[in-house]
């Protein structure tokens, strides 16, 4: 095994909540010294929202914020002071990347833009993250990923027809826009590799969103068609939904798309007259009578334990998969195998299970080494040993303010 994918790469890490913090994870997870730069006067919201270990609030007490966080450093710098800005401009000067994702503005208003840095390090490698991008007459509207979420279009075709909009589970785009930011960063630091120069990338979460609308889009530009709700329903697969099982709010999720498939399925529902029915015969059939067809169906799983009939379906061949709990994940056979659930030592929260890395590679793989920090855990080893305060100058930052 060699060293890992980011081993060397310095990261000072201004971003918070969602975006910015998963895309330096990744770094840091494989590798790269990440220094997250907070502050106890305005600490990142992820750290003020639960699941909190216990369920005792507290700063460091998070696991939000922490199954975020993992093997980064924590810096409390209060950038609200001159001392403290100058401290971040050290930092960006040991830095070779620098990731950001505050409202547009925020951090010239602080002499640190892309603009600023650049001017004392040239080949710094700057990311930032907002709603909207960094241009145009919307990207001062702040907010976060529900909110770009509902502006790409997701609350519209999320739900039943009937009802109101239901969305995406959480700050939808927070979740999807990482994977683009890293990509984005592995181009620009093999840009540099080849030319020695930096540059800066400007992700907007609203335009990352579209990305994942693309059919719906493309429908409409094409055909003038507006897609919106239909609830589990799908234009290609029929029966395609979530129908209750045995026990308390059990369900299992089936997507038939095919005759053959049709066929299994009445084969383990026992009820292989269906497939002979003229009404459900053909897949467009099948979708002229849904609603019956739902109702056939929901009546003949009601009995089955969801796990049962998973695995009947599959063995059978066709696509099936409980519609799993929380719970259910963390007794899952194949996360289990895979190793998926890792514990790590928090210094506030002890040992506590932490999400583990979603991709494994074989001659550089990742690890989970340390837990997410506490608040400031981190301050006097990045000043001292990173940034070559000596402890006069430290003392002299800490009376100023710098280090709140």
């Amino acid at each position: 095994m060699g060293a890992r994918a980011f081993e060397g790469l310095k990261v000072a890490d201004f971003s918070w909540v969602g975006v910015g913090p998963i895309t330096t994870k990744y770094l840091a997870d494989h590798g790269a010294t990440v220094v997250r730069v907070e502050s106890t006067t305005r600490p990142d919201v992820l750290r003020l929202l639960p699941p909190f270990k216990g369920g005792k609030p507290g700063l460091n007490r998070s696991q939000f914020f922490a199954n975020y966080n993992t093997n980064k450093l924590s810096l409390s710098l209060n950038l609200g002071v001159p001392e403290g800005r100058e401290v971040a401009r050290r930092l960006v000067m040991w830095a070779d990347v620098v990731a950001e994702s505050f409202t547009p503005g925020t951090m010239a208003a602080w002499g640190l833009d892309y603009e600023a840095i650049s001017k004392i390090k040239p080949d710094i490698i700057m990311i930032s993250t907002c709603q909207q991008g960094q241009t145009g007459p919307h990207a001062r509207f702040g907010g976060f990923g529900q909110l770009a979420a509902a502006l790409g279009g997701y609350y519209e075709v999320t739900g039943w027809p009937d009802r109101e909009p239901a969305g995406p589970y959480g700050a939808y785009t927070d979740f999807i826009c990482p994977p683009f930011a890293l990509a984005a960063l592995v181009a620009a630091l093999d840009y540099r590799r080849r030319t020695g120069r930096g540059q800066y990338l400007d992700l907007s979460q609203l335009e990352c969103g579209l990305q994942f609308l693309g059919p719906a889009l493309l429908d409409y530009a094409v055909n003038g068609r507006i897609a919106t709700r239909a609830g589990n329903r799908d234009p290609y697969a029929c029966p395609h939904g979530a129908f209750p099982c045995a026990g308390e709010d059990r369900w299992v999720a089936v997507a038939v798309t095919s005759d053959r498939e049709w066929r299994a399925l009445c084969q383990v529902l026992g009820r292989p007259e269906w497939a002979e029915d003229p009404r459900f015969a053909t897949f467009l059939g099948r979708r002229r009578h849904e609603d019956l067809l739902e109702g056939l169906i929901g009546e003949a799983t009601r009995s089955w334990d969801p796990f049962d009939l998973m695995a009947a379906l599959q063995a059978a061949g066709v696509p099936a998969g409980v519609v799993q709990r929380c719970s259910d994940l963390h007794r899952d056979p194949q996360l289990k195998h895979r190793g998926h659930w890792v514990t790590l030592d928090h210094c506030e929260m002890g040992p506590t299970v932490y999400d583990g890395i979603p991709f494994r590679l074989s001659e550089t793989p990742g690890q989970l080494e340390r837990a997410a920090p506490c608040l400031g855990e981190h301050t006097e080893f990045v000043l001292r040993e990173l940034l070559g305060y000596t402890d006069e100058e430290v003392a002299e930052l800490a009376a100023a303010g710098a280090l709140e």
